[in-house]
């Protein structure tokens, strides 16, 4: 058996050494959607570097295809383990989405001719953009004191707001109580200070009057060179008592200073399909009689009208009698519906004025002397979501973008059942058999689960026209992104070189189990869609399995419901893109990025560090575990966009395996208390799961500072495991925090079908790339060969009989491909591709046409499609044992696909 992969691998690095004496690494870059009609905003990205090609001090040159310089900001995001950088974060001016790609290369950086500037005091850090200054508080409840444009002001006092209310719903005879909080900053840093990019991150907690403190808040203000708009990161971590405190809204809020007549004041939302609604404050269209068609088109298009003296007289002279409206709403309640409605001032009726079914979420006030545009991105997707204008009919509006609409139902954080009396082990492990649930009274907190949602604000001259709001729409619908092609992710040997590369459908087999990727990207796409996998706490996340006899998700049956990332929907996701470049892909990854990392893993209390396991509510399972907080899922998200945020979450698990001190995984099992040979700061920490997570936060650490602290814990650990009689077969291991090694506390063999298939295969491909600990290797290389073996030749691996059967076999053929390409066994490759087209617990090669179907009404509210194998969990590993076995062994596989039983 030769090694293709290998080979490869090794061509990689051997022409880089030799070529990179003759030229300069480059990689090419261009807009992951290159819809040229937006708005032009600032934009940030992740680089990838092969090993020993760019030194740790380089500048960068980025140029278009006609051979121009363009400023770029260039900081280091991962090391490889000699220190040349890995990947690199990078920032931009606006520029047009019909640049075209362009090339990013080692030189001397080119200077902006206007850079941004920052002035920090005591009390502020003030933002010079070139278009909009900017005024950040240091400490108070303003977060943004003002945003300023061509000497005018055009944004006052940004704050953030919070109502609460006692009741989940209004209840006879029980009074309801609504309480307003505003955000209260603790710490303010500056992370960047140009010259292109600045971004200031500002922690508090939302306070009362009364002086309550709760709600503990992050954001992030990203400010760009030459750019009139603010992007803004906003994370809010709930921290009340779910059984007494219901959210009403979340909101940020600013005022917005009005000039000139009501007539040339004006509101703009965004609809559907490039849908505007625009209006006066005051109207003067449709009047019995008429102003004069000049005074008619200015209004209507945002110009400031003529002058009075050129108006007809009979409205000139009576505008005191037409009505003028100072209050707004655009509300989203509904990921299929919204509504706009406006009054004169409040005490008086509202009127209905649009309604839709998706609104992109943008607003805007202002007159031709200047005015602000706001918007939530995923507006509809995190419904329920609002725009308030409140007063614009004086000198102050007031702008309120809500996060969570205050017309819509209070936020409930409580559990769905009342625990039905499983009030012990016993009986929780018993009902776990029936809904697959495993709940536990207590471990159904919401305390110190997140959301991140992200806004932009522009700081605009005038009213915008009707096209150019369409274009800002967009761009807060979609922010401009910029990627790498797929090659060159591929060259540069990230993620685990030998686990993927580009698509290959040079064989009929291969063509098949490549399209049956590509259809199960598609499927996945489809059913957000169709089963509205939508709402502020459910945006990104997918359902675990399906009922067919209700043709609907399990989405109210106990374990059955949202998946919480189980078994690496997230990384199937993520290689997915990697491999096709594909801009839907990568939506779906970076929203399901933002949910799990956020709503599904605790960021405070007890379970602080943990996730929870798939459960009818995201925080709902007793199960708090490190396999769901890894970083394992986050990184490609981080190293692909730079998100700071997203930096925090990674950096946050660094240390979550002591919760397992307080929360043992394995409490319910009844088990006796493990000898820890008298070092009481000892923990249960499993060689599967548990391991491959704190591996993967090590890892991410020692990458991101190339610090050698936790290279060095990770080579004490796997050595350590390496050096077990079973290595990571070993059963009853312990974790000795003081020496960073692992024991053994038990005995027996322990091979789990959940070890490696929640990030372990990818994170122990990369740890076996970057370091090298031969007894680690070939501990898992003996896992790989293990898992899937009959039974005779796992007792002849492990020297002792073993006859548990193991689930997920297909899964775990991408395993036994590993170890076959590490020992170049041809045998072990021809089993690895009998255990993938044999699909034991697993998706069959179907070839076209898919096995799907359509169902319609009445058997369903609404049409949906049907096809099988259609649980995460089958249809994740499908994809990422595709995707890594065909990388492995390749070229060992069959070229039909094997006929079945």
């Amino acid at each position: 058996m030769k090694h293709p992969r290998l080979f490869s691998l090794l061509a990689i690095t051997l022409l880089s050494s030799a070529c990179s004496a003759q030229a300069e690494p480059e990689v090419q870059v261009q807009w992951l959607n290159d819809n040229d009609d937006r708005d032009t905003v600032g934009a940030t990205w992740g680089t990838p570097w092969p090993q020993g090609e760019v030194e740790a001090t380089e500048e960068f040159i980025l140029e278009s295809g006609s051979g121009q310089s363009l400023p770029v900001q260039s900081w280091p995001l991962a090391y490889w383990p000699d220190g040349s950088l890995k990947w690199t974060g990078h920032a931009i001016a606006p520029l047009g989405t019909d640049a075209g790609a362009l090339s990013l290369r080692p030189g001397d950086a080119v200077q902006p001719d206007k850079a941004l500037t920052v002035q920090e005091s005591g009390d502020t850090i003030r933002v010079d953009t070139g278009l909009i200054q900017a005024v950040v508080s240091r400490s108070g409840n303003r977060l943004i004191q003002s945003i300023t444009r061509e000497g005018r002001k055009t944004l006052n006092d940004g704050r953030l707001v919070i109502l609460s209310q006692n009741q989940a719903e209004p209840e006879v005879g029980q009074p309801l109580t609504i309480e307003s909080f505003t955000g209260q900053l603790d710490k303010v840093t500056l992370e960047q200070d140009g010259p292109l990019r600045a971004v200031v991150k500002l922690e508090g907690r939302h306070v009362g009057e009364n002086g309550r403190a709760w709600i503990p808040f992050v954001v992030r203000l990203y400010f760009y060179a030459g750019d009139d708009s603010v992007r803004m990161v906003h994370t809010m971590i709930y921290d009340g008592d779910q059984e007494t405190d219901f959210i009403r809204g979340v909101g940020v809020r600013f005022d917005a200073p009005m000039e000139g007549p009501l007539h040339d004041r004006h509101v703009r939302f965004s609809g559907e399909d490039d849908g505007i609604f625009g209006e006066a404050v005051r109207g003067i269209t449709g009047l019995r009689r008429n102003p004069g068609q000049a005074v008619r088109e200015a209004q209507i298009e945002g110009r400031a009208t003529p002058p009075l003296e050129e108006w007809a007289p009979s409205v000139s002279e009576r505008l005191d009698v037409i009505p003028a409206f100072g209050d707004f709403t655009l509300s989203q309640l509904t990921a299929d519906s919204f509504e706009i409605r406006k009054r004169t001032q409040p005490g008086l009726a509202w009127l209905d004025s649009a309604e839709g079914t998706r609104s992109s979420g943008l607003g805007y006030i202002g007159s031709p002397e200047g005015g602000v545009a706001f918007g939530i991105r995923d507006f509809w997707q995190s419904h329920s979501s609002q725009l308030d204008i409140r007063d614009a009919r004086t000198d102050a509006a007031e702008v309120t973008m809500w996060l969570w609409a205050p017309e819509g139902r209070a936020m409930d954080m409580r559990f769905y059942h009342d625990g039905m009396g499983l009030d012990t082990h016993e009986k929780q492990l018993d009902a776990m058999g029936v809904t697959y649930e495993d709940y536990e009274p207590g471990f159904d907190s919401a305390t110190g689960v997140a959301r991140t949602s992200e806004l932009r604000i522009w700081a605009l001259s005038g009213t915008p026209d009707r096209g150019t709001t369409v274009q800002m729409a967009r761009t807060l619908a979609e922010p401009p992104q910029m990627v790498a092609r797929p090659q060159d992710y591929e060259t540069a040997g990230v993620f685990g070189a030998a686990i993927w590369d580009l698509p290959d459908r040079s064989t009929p087999a291969k063509a098949a189990i490549e399209d049956q990727v590509d259809f199960y990207l598609d499927f996945y796409l489809t059913q957000v869609e169709e089963h509205n996998w939508y709402g502020f706490w459910d945006y990104g996340d997918v359902m675990h399995t399906y009922d067919h006899d209700r043709h609907t998700w399990r989405y109210d049956v106990g374990g059955f419901a949202w998946a919480n990332s189980e078994l690496s929907p997230d990384i199937w996701l993520w290689y997915s893109f990697l491999r096709t470049g594909r801009d839907d892909v990568f939506q779906m990854a970076e929203a399901m990025t933002r949910h799990t990392g956020e709503v599904d893993v605790y960021h405070l209390g007890r379970f602080e560090g943990l996730g929870s396991r798939h459960n009818v509510k995201h925080w709902g399972d007793s199960a708090k575990q490190l396999r769901i907080s890894t970083p394992a899922n986050r990184r490609f998200y981080y190293f692909l966009t730079a998100d700071e945020r997203t930096g925090d979450l990674m950096r946050a698990t660094l240390g979550a395996e002591r919760r397992l001190l307080d929360v043992p995984p394995l409490r319910k099992l009844n088990r006796p208390e493990p000898d820890f040979m008298g070092k009481p700061y000892s923990m249960m920490l499993g060689l599967g799961t548990d391991w491959n997570s704190v591996a993967a936060a090590w890892l991410t650490e020692w990458e991101r500072t190339g610090e050698p602290e936790y290279r060095d814990r990770l080579l004490t650990a796997m050595r350590s495991i390496g050096d077990l009689d079973l290595g990571l077969l070993s059963q009853g291991t312990a974790y000795d925090p003081d020496s960073g090694r692992f024991y053994r506390v038990g005995e027996g063999v322990s091979a789990s079908h959940l070890a490696m298939v929640f990030g372990g295969v990818e994170i122990n491909a990369e740890l076996i790339q970057l370091l090298d600990v031969p007894e680690y290797e070939a501990a898992f290389v003996q896992y790989g060969r293990f898992f899937n073996a009959p039974r005779e030749e796992k007792a002849e691996i492990i020297g002792q009989p073993y006859n548990r059967n193991l689930n997920l076999g297909q899964a775990h053929s991408r395993m036994t491909a590993y170890s076959a390409w590490k020992l170049d066994d041809e045998v072990l490759a021809e089993r690895a591709w009998e255990e993938f087209f044999g699909a034991r617990a697993g998706i069959p090669v179907f070839g076209s046409p898919y096995p799907t179907k359509t169902v319609t009404p009445p058997e369903v509210l609404s049409p949906v499609t049907e096809a099988r194998g259609v649980s995460t969990n089958a249809v994740s590993q499908f994809g990422l044992t595709a995707i890594q076995i065909m990388a492995l062994i390749g070229e060992e596989a069959p070229e039909e696909i094997p006929e079945r039983d």
